[in-house]
């Protein structure tokens, strides 16, 4: 998944991103807006892991959503 088709589809994901990093408030998801360096930035912040870390966790997050939205499909 592109990382335009993510933001575009922040709204329908947004339970599934408080599912995976559930220190996450709606709040939070709602300032990011999908910004990706920002999401990074946070995950960092909130769960205090390396960098690289955070964007492995979300290249992940972001598999398991296109893979969902397949079997949905």
């Amino acid at each position: 998944m592109q990382w335009t088709q993510f933001e575009g589809n922040l709204e329908r994901i947004k339970g599934q991103l408080l599912q995976k990093w559930g220190k996450f408030t709606d709040n939070d998801l709602s300032i990011l807006r999908g910004k990706k360096d920002e999401l990074i930035g946070r995950i960092l912040h909130v769960y205090a892991v390396a960098k690289r870390d955070a964007e492995i966790q979300l290249e992940e997050f972001k598999a398991s959503v296109k893979k969902a939205k397949k079997s949905n499909v």
